[in-house]
């Protein structure tokens, strides 16, 4: 038997077999549709955080947590489809920049352990940055496909903690 699912602009999303699209993202039934979610507030202005983040090939900000970043390819860091390899292992590519709206998406196509491309599919990590009451909201979330949620959030978490930490302290010192 279909089952419908209703979203609020009433698009209609077919379930049937073991397929069901999700966010744009086709799943494979067992896997599950995990999240990374983690913010910090930065007193900075908004242009000020954006310029520091906006280039992808440039992590100079991250210091103790990316120790190394190699370009890959000739694309442009604020381009789309640029890449990088971090720490000599994480594989991502620039996904979409929208420098008006002060965010930007990646895919990890590749990396250790649980984020290896053999444990995840379709991860995709967003930041963006909004103004607040208290200076310039930075969120840092992703989404991803894995049978083991847990072991990619426990990766990945700390990581993102990490940097939102090091973005800060790069704004404060500055």
């Amino acid at each position: 038997m279909p089952i419908y699912l209703y979203f609020s602009v009433n698009w209609q999303f077919y379930y049937d077999d073991i397929n069901l699209i999700i966010h744009f993202m086709l799943l494979d039934l067992g896997a599950i549709m995990g999240r990374c979610y983690n913010n910090i507030v930065i007193d900075a202005s908004i242009e000020a955080v954006w310029q520091q983040i906006a280039n992808f090939h440039d992590m100079s900000w991250a210091k103790g947590v990316i120790t190394s970043l190699d370009k890959v390819g000739t694309t442009s860091g604020t381009e789309v489809g640029a890449k990088r390899i971090l720490n000599g292992v994480i594989h991502e590519t620039l996904v979409s920049v929208d420098t008006s709206n002060y965010t930007f998406t990646y895919s990890i196509d590749d990396g250790p352990g649980a984020i290896a491309k053999s444990a995840v599919d379709n991860y995709l990590g967003m930041v963006n940055l909004s103004e607040s009451s208290t200076g310039v909201l930075v969120e840092w979330s992703s989404s991803f496909t894995s049978d083991n949620e847990n072991a990619v959030t426990e990766f990945c978490d700390p990581i993102y903690m990490a940097l939102l930490g090091a973005l800060k302290n790069s704004l404060d010192t500055a």
